[in-house]
């Protein structure tokens, strides 16, 4: 299926955004690392890691890759950018050898490739999105019934989340912290997809943000950015960067494509064999980023950040570590 012009722009703006943030991760976990030196980690609930240079340079690479990002949702389908972070996957777990010294395994490698591979079939058989003209079409969109019930659903499991997992399991289970951020991802995705298409049509004459609903997504997106990067932080800080990234990718591409799918009902315009390879394509991401991460310390010494256990839970002589997903 060939892609449309505003796909191809997304797809450009959607590859450069993966670059930016996937080097972030690196860039931040230095700063958070050298902050933690002297001062209360992250991870522990500070955030002297504002004072560092190095953390706020990470930043603004994210901060750039979000922008492209953003610009991207305005051009093509979510089903067709979210998929492509798995390249930030890649970019990340690449630096974390070189920079980090987070060892990657010849296997890893495999499922940074399978990711890729994944990725490609998803992105040759997105959707055309329908026209939409007006931001009025796009809160239209977000109050039917079916989004509603899934917005309320997300908000209810962020709040179990925040309130019974943190405090039990949140230091030595990396999926509490990147749930909170996938989950929230989601709806910061269809917001994002909103502003964006506000400016995108105000940029060409006609002016979104008369609108209140404008105002009402780019609330909704403030909100849920503050939220996701800090449960993004004190993941990084807390576990090992080259599985943080995917996982957190894995996480938050089901629940945004789960979320377009509700909201704009992106498969409506595809048949069987399309989706069918959509799934088969996402189905080998999941395969590459599993094999990612249970290579990911294989033929290495003892790691010196343990994967799914705090610094301080590793200390801890008495009984084996566990192992649980993310």
């Amino acid at each position: 299926m060939g892609l449309s012009s505003d796909n191809i722009h997304g797809l450009i703006l959607a590859v450069s955004s993966s670059v930016f943030i996937g080097s972030s991760f690196i860039i931040k976990k230095k700063g958070l690392k050298k902050a933690g030196i002297t001062r209360v980690r992250a991870g522990s609930g500070g955030h002297t890691y504002l004072y560092e240079p190095l953390w706020w340079a990470g930043m603004i690479s994210m901060i750039l890759g979000e922008i492209a990002n953003f610009a991207a949702y305005a051009f093509a389908p979510a089903i067709l950018v979210t998929p492509l972070g798995a390249l930030s996957i890649i970019v990340s777990a690449v630096l974390a050898h070189f920079v980090l010294e987070e060892k990657l395994h010849i296997f890893g490698v495999l499922g940074c490739v399978l990711c890729m591979v994944g990725s490609t079939g998803i992105v040759l058989n997105a959707p055309q999105e329908s026209p939409i003209h007006s931001v009025k079409e796009v809160w239209h969109h977000a109050t039917q019934p079916g989004f509603i019930v899934y917005t309320v659903f997300i908000l209810f499991l962020i709040g179990v989340l925040i309130f019974y997992f943190i405090p039990h399991y949140g230091k030595t289970h990396l999926i509490v912290y990147v749930g909170i951020c996938s989950l929230m991802g989601s709806l910061t995705v269809m917001s994002v997809k909103a502003v964006g298409i506000a400016l995108k049509l105000t940029f060409s004459g006609s002016n979104q943000f008369k609108a209140y609903e404008t105002w009402v997504f780019a609330v909704i997106l403030t909100v849920c950015c503050l939220f996701q990067i800090n449960y993004l932080n004190k993941a990084l800080d807390t576990f090992n960067t080259a599985v943080v990234s995917p996982v957190y990718y894995v996480m938050f591409t089901i629940f945004t494509i789960l979320a377009s799918v509700i909201m704009y009902k992106d498969y409506e315009s595809q048949n069987a064999s399309q989706i069918v390879t959509e799934l088969c394509g996402f189905v080998t991401i999941l395969a590459g980023t599993f094999l990612l991460h249970k290579t990911r310390d294989m033929g290495n010494d003892p790691p010196k950040e343990p994967i799914f256990q705090s610094p301080q839970v590793a200390e801890a002589p008495s009984s084996p570590l566990p192992i649980s997903r993310r």
